[in-house]
């Protein structure tokens, strides 16, 4: 039996709309009011996607890795009801803040505790932050290979084969097992699971580990830093264009468009 790890991110709900984000320029992040629940990284869903159509193809094990300071249950329980077997919430006010080399050092850690496991999946990138940082700091913490833009993963003996997106098409890569891969959207969408799958969801294990059990007693520093976050004041003005014939609007919007420069 295979064992495929998949590390998904808890964030606030990117399909929000923007006028409900607020700035805390004190902590430095966007923040959404309580009535709108975060999600789980859409990019982090394809990697699931991924990794349940290799379970389906063959005996494998699909365990769920998220991190983070509150994580809610509600969201991070969804991928067991897709069909992930396991998950392990590592849990702490330590990781509470913006630093993605500590987000793959105790992904790393609680993926080591685990014993065997042949791959690791995650998205391209964080939908909060954009940052595309911490599968590849798992790959070289762990010193084994890293693979991006993967629209279709497998496992083949103990070898993993990738169709990682190119530009104008793709290209077919190799590498020993283990190894982490980050997948793209074409990996597909991850599936919608039935009532059923949700109330089986609630029968599967669920593990919380902290920061001090995790071995970690010292924060890596983190390289980057967040120096001032803001929201743009965009002011917005609305003229009326007014005349006695559709021509003579045109030519004063022509103007009114010169003289903005936009023409």
């Amino acid at each position: 039996m295979k064992n495929i790890v998949v590390c998904m991110k808890q964030v606030l709900d990117p399909e929000a709309p923007l006028s409900l984000f607020k700035i805390d320029p004190e902590a430095k992040r966007a923040i959404l009011p309580k009535a709108t629940p975060p999600v789980i990284s859409p990019f982090d869903e394809n990697a699931l996607e991924a990794a349940l159509k290799i379970k389906d193809s063959q005996p494998a094990k699909v365990t769920v890795i998220s991190l983070g300071k509150k994580l809610s249950r509600a969201v991070v329980r969804a991928p067991l009801a897709a069909g992930a077997d396991e998950l392990i919430l590592l849990e702490d006010d330590l990781f509470d803040e913006f630093n993605t080399l500590l987000t793959a050092h105790a992904l790393s850690s609680a993926i080591r505790n685990l014993g065997q496991y042949d791959l690791i999946l995650c998205g391209i990138q964080a939908a909060d932050t954009n940052a595309g940082q911490v599968g590849i700091g798992i790959a070289s913490i762990l010193d084994i290979p890293f693979i991006t833009f993967a629209r279709k993963v497998e496992l083949i003996g103990n070898t993993v084969r990738v169709e990682k997106v190119l530009p104008h098409g793709f290209a077919v890569i190799e590498a020993p097992a283990p190894a982490v891969v980050s997948t793209s959207y074409e990996a597909g969408e991850l599936r919608e699971p039935g009532v059923e799958a949700f109330m089986s969801a609630s029968k599967k294990p669920v593990t919380v580990m902290n920061a001090q059990q995790l071995g970690m007693t010292t924060v890596p520093a983190s390289p980057v830093s967040f120096r001032k976050m803001y929201q743009l004041n965009r002011e917005r003005k609305c003229e009326i264009i007014t005349g006695s014939s559709p021509s003579e609007k045109v030519d004063r919007l022509m103007s009114v468009l010169q003289q903005a420069k936009v023409l």
